[in-house]
């Protein structure tokens, strides 16, 4: 692995934002980085950042530049569109992608950045955003030990549980199959929050006893107390949208091995309704909504 000397982040989005601020704060090395938005640049460079206006402005200053941004698509351009990392031929050698990728798709590209010189790695995180901020998200990484061993410590700045899954792709496919059982888990939370109330209990107070029993979840906990039972569905959360991408991610996944992941098609299909519902930017526990407006 070649020396690292300085770092770079691109995406600055809902979860980029805060990883790339405890990245700046808490890394000896110089960090560069960009996004489409101008406002979370300037935010980051009032902590430190040194802001560039371009993709290839980064892999210029950065020896390794982190992603995290909506979608494998986005991935592959930032490496391959025009203007991009890999036509930029600058000093950088390691690319670790934070976001939710398609495992194919990221195979794919750590073959052809190995064919340019770079090291792709693959890194999607778990947890929320506020996880993010704390640097207290769970990071799943695929690639080499050697590899593992370098970025980890720029890792540790944004999170506290970061696994070595194994090669390349590795990190993406247990990412998505987390996610996939938290979307299940709560399918299956609000029917049960919606079941609940119709027979006259208290949501609140059906969670909460489902919380000292072998029901407890970090689902219940979190989306199902602080969501689900106070019917409150942000925006700028984990939206609906991108539920349904990442558990599309996992029937791909499940298809490529011959999987017919009954319970999962269920819960992508309910997503699908909620989008459709008008709830494509909300909290994604907003399907609850269409459970008890269907009721027969």
């Amino acid at each position: 692995m070649k020396a690292i000397g300085s770092l770079g982040f691109i995406g600055l989005g809902v979860m980029g934002e805060p990883m790339c601020a405890n990245l700046v704060r808490k890394s000896p090395l110089p960090v560069t980085g960009t996004d489409l938005k101008r406002e979370p640049i300037e935010r980051l460079t009032a902590i430190g950042l040194k802001p560039a206006d371009t993709i290839a402005g980064v892999a210029r200053a950065a020896d390794v530049i982190f992603l995290s941004l909506p979608s494998g698509a986005q991935v592959e351009e930032v490496c391959f569109g025009l203007g991009g990392i890999a036509a930029a031929k600058g000093r950088v050698h390691t690319v670790v992608d934070m976001s939710t990728s398609p495992v194919k798709l990221t195979r794919e590209l750590a073959e052809r950045m190995a064919a340019h010189g770079i090291t792709f790695v693959d890194a999607p995180v778990a947890r929320m955003r506020q996880a993010a901020k704390d640097g207290t998200l769970s990071i799943m990484v695929g690639g080499t030990p050697e590899v593992f061993g370098a970025v980890r410590p720029f890792l540790a700045t944004m999170g506290t549980d970061i696994t070595h899954c194994g090669g390349i792709g590795s990190g993406q496919v247990v990412k998505v199959l987390n996610n996939m059982v938290v979307f299940m888990t709560v399918n299956a939370l609000a029917e049960a929050l919606a079941i609940g109330r119709a027979a006259g209990v208290d949501g609140a107070l059906l969670f909460d006893v489902m919380s000292k029993g072998s029901a407890d979840s970090f689902a219940l906990r979190t989306p199902g107390l602080k969501s689900l039972v106070p019917d409150t569905f942000p925006e700028q959360t984990f939206p609906t949208d991108y539920a349904i991408k990442d558990i599309k991610l996992a029937l791909e996944l499940a298809s490529q091995g011959g999987i017919d992941a009954q319970a999962a098609k269920h819960t992508r299909e309910m997503l699908e309704a909620t989008s459709k519902a008008g709830y494509g930017r909300a909290y994604y526990p907003a399907m609850i909504r269409l459970i008890e407006a269907t009721k027969v």
